[in-house]
């Protein structure tokens, strides 16, 4: 599936979570293997929109900042990684499609979701406490995701949609 906004313009969207040990994931395959591990993983449905940018991602980089994180630590970027996102999505039937949403698997089930109905009211504090919660109740790996240093060099990425160009290739 070809992406709807040019991948190099949105890598400083998908940096800003990998600064913090999130590893994308590109294809339905990806989606299926790391859903099969064992253990808890954490899904970011990444986005261009301001929401994600002013919150989402500092929210979710600071809870990974807890003493109790998910076992592994992926993401999905909606309108780049097309296949990748939808198959995330198949494995969330109860939470719509949206972006930027959250969701914890354990052991490939869904047990927690943050939709983007909730993240556009909340603030960065907010969105850190809601996962810090869903963490400690479903989770047991012990944090932070990266040393304290290398989260306070992490770059925040603060273009929104509109700011991104269409995919031509």
């Amino acid at each position: 599936m070809q992406p709807l906004y040019d991948p190099e313009a949105v890598r400083p969207m998908w940096e800003e979570l990998a600064q913090c040990g999130v590893m994308p994931l590109r294809t339905a395959a990806d989606v299926d293997a790391a859903l099969a591990k064992p253990g808890t993983t954490l899904i970011v449905v990444n986005s261009i929109c301001g929401c994600a940018a002013g919150s989402a991602r500092p929210g979710i980089t600071q809870a990974l900042q807890s003493e109790i994180i998910p076992d592994h630590l992926t993401t999905v970027f909606a309108g780049v990684d097309m296949e990748a996102t939808a198959r995330a999505r198949e494995r969330m039937p109860e939470v719509p499609p949206s972006s930027p949403s959250v969701a914890l698997f354990k052991d490939g089930a869904l047990v927690y979701a943050l939709e983007r109905r909730h993240i556009e009211r909340m603030t960065v504090e907010e969105i850190a406490q809601a996962l810090v919660k869903a963490f400690g109740q479903y989770c047991s790996r012990k944090g932070p995701s990266v040393p304290p240093d290398v989260y306070g060099q992490v770059v925040r990425a603060r273009q929104c949609g509109s700011q991104i160009p269409s995919f031509r290739g």
